[in-house]
């Protein structure tokens, strides 16, 4: 057998049960019924306005409803404990044998209604809904609701406190339908919010609130408050006197330490690594055209006059046009070629 088949059969099971305990006891107030099972066996309690009816002389009743249960409904060792409701006007399965009694009675169905429903609010409900279908004045089928107070008809408040019963009422006009909710007084909406009072609030404050800090751990906090104010006025101070030396005074070199004598970290990854610097002594640069040509042009000029010879007249005048200084705001002359030495003058003469 399939667990889904299983599941379904005990609740078949459980139904038949409660509507047969529902037809016996109706007399007594049937108030609901509560199966569970144990080690022991099955423990089924049951819930009216009158136990004693269902008890019975020296037990007789209850002793006859327990071996029924066992031969009709196959339950292992079913031992029925009965319980007296504790507010009638508050169990919707009495109420609405209350209701089905009174219309059977020939009770007008809107006295029967609000009859019910005033003694339910009278009980502390805080809400409930009475309704009653059927033929209720002529031959035609009609529908009644009977309510007051608050209702819930979906969600999870109406599955946690919603209580409902259905009944029926047998008149001569045909059978009536019957239906009872109610929601009692310990229903809590999800937006109704309950204030503590003052007391029970400072004891839970109390209870949460940060510990006191005793005198040698005051004392220690504040020591290390005043070494991290110390370093940080220290570090003030240096900022302030770098920015005041002059910009020419070199910056004094980091002494060595564990942070500066250590190795140089690892790149971060996607960083390029810098490359090594070879040992091999570096080739001399060329100088380029233009600079050799100023460096020849300024040894020429720096000769010394006293190692030449008495030059001539040509020569003279160029030197003494050389010597001539230019004028303020004129551009400078192009220097003119240096004259022979008077060695060379000489060979030539000689040839």
């Amino acid at each position: 057998m399939s667990s889904e088949r299983k599941f379904i059969r005990e609740n078949i099971r459980r139904h038949l049960l409660k509507e047969y305990l529902h037809q016996e006891t109706l007399r007594a107030g049937f108030g609901g019924l509560d199966v569970a099972r144990t080690p022991l066996g099955t423990h089924i309690t049951l819930i009216a306005e009158r136990p004693g009816m269902v008890i019975g002389r020296r037990g007789a009743t209850i002793n006859r409803l327990t071996e029924e249960v066992n031969t009709k409904f196959g339950f292992d060792n079913p031992q029925i404990e009965v319980q007296e409701a504790d507010v009638p006007a508050l169990n919707p399965h009495i109420m609405v044998q209350k209701l089905a009694v009174a219309l059977e009675k020939g009770w007008h169905f809107r006295r029967a209604g609000h009859s019910t429903v005033m003694r339910i609010m009278e009980a502390g409900a805080r809400g409930c809904q009475v309704e009653i279908a059927g033929k209720l004045t002529g031959d035609r089928h009609r529908r009644v609701k009977f309510r007051q107070g608050h209702i819930k008809y979906c969600g999870e408040p109406k599955q946690q406190w919603m209580r409902i019963s259905i009944g029926r009422a047998e008149r001569k006009t045909g059978t009536m339908g019957l239906q009872v909710m109610i929601m009692g007084p310990e229903a809590r909406m999800p937006d109704e919010i309950e204030l503590l009072p003052p007391e029970e609030l400072t004891e839970i404050l109390e209870e949460y609130a940060p510990k006191k800090v005793e005198g040698a751990d005051l004392a220690a906090t504040a020591a290390d408050l005043d070494e991290l104010d110390k370093i940080v006025e220290a570090d003030l101070a240096g900022a302030a006197g770098e920015e005041l030396k002059p910009e020419g005074e070199p910056k004094a070199a980091p002494e060595a330490g564990p942070a500066t004598d250590a190795a140089p970290a690892a790149p971060a990854e996607g960083e390029k690594k810098p490359k090594a610097k070879s040992s091999k002594p570096r080739a001399p640069r060329k100088p380029k055209k233009k600079e050799g040509e100023e460096a020849a042009k300024a040894d020429a000029a720096a000769a010394p006059a006293t190692a030449a010879a008495p030059a001539t007249d040509a020569g003279a005048g160029a030197e003494g046009a050389k010597a001539a200084p230019p004028a303020d705001g004129a551009a400078p002359a192009a220097e003119p070629t240096p004259a022979p030495a008077p060695e060379a003058t000489a060979e030539k003469k000689e040839a």
